[in-house]
């Protein structure tokens, strides 16, 4: 069974992008542009991995990371930033509330596939 991503991202052209490539590393991948709707698709299918952007409106990455981790078995999280000059700030309470690891934007695809297969492959998933 493919390992399952949820790529949560309010900017349309990052989810498409995003998704496509991860798509052709083999990975099954669900996208949705806000926490709310990103929650609602979790619970309804768990994932191994959720992909989040920190500053997102309706529901932010903060939030979601927090509800994430409060579940019985919480899914591995990316914490992805863009936010200027609070990024890092963003990104550190992003890992202080759960999130395994952090990419602060812009970052070159490569690179979070790498990250994304290095999570995947070294770490056990209860929904795998």
């Amino acid at each position: 069974m493919k390992p399952r991503i949820l790529l949560l991202d309010d900017e349309p052209e990052i989810r498409s992008t995003l998704r496509d490539r991860l798509i052709l590393e083999g990975y099954d991948v669900q996208t949705a542009p806000d926490g709310r709707l990103g929650l609602k698709l979790y619970h309804e299918s768990p994932v191994n991995l959720v992909i989040t952007d920190v500053l997102m409106p309706e529901m932010d990455g903060l939030e979601v990371i927090r509800a994430l981790c409060g579940t019985p078995s919480p899914p591995l999280i990316i914490a992805m930033s863009g936010g200027g000059s609070r990024d890092l700030d963003f990104l550190v309470e992003a890992t202080e509330f759960g999130a395994t690891r952090t990419l602060s934007k812009p970052f070159r695809l490569d690179d979070l596939v790498a990250l994304v297969n290095d999570l995947l492959r070294s770490i056990p998933h209860p929904h795998a």
